[in-house]
């Protein structure tokens, strides 16, 4: 299980990027929204699209769920 959450800013292409907690491209406490305790990244991004429906796993931490 890993900690997720979703940057509330869309990147150029309109995604909201789904990080885990330790990841390097982690936006900043103001800039992001707790998810929840996920065993996966799929779980996460659901949760995420229920507010931001172009939501997107990070290419670096949830690589399973980049689809952009």
């Amino acid at each position: 299980m890993a900690l997720y959450y979703v940057n509330k800013n869309a990147q150029a292409n309109g995604d909201h990027e789904v990080h885990k907690s330790g990841c390097s491209y982690m936006p900043s406490p103001e800039n992001r929204k707790y998810l929840g305790d996920f065993s996966s990244c799929h779980g996460a991004v659901r949760e995420a699209k229920k507010t931001y429906p172009t939501a997107d796993g990070c290419y670096h931490c949830s690589p399973a769920c980049h689809t952009s």
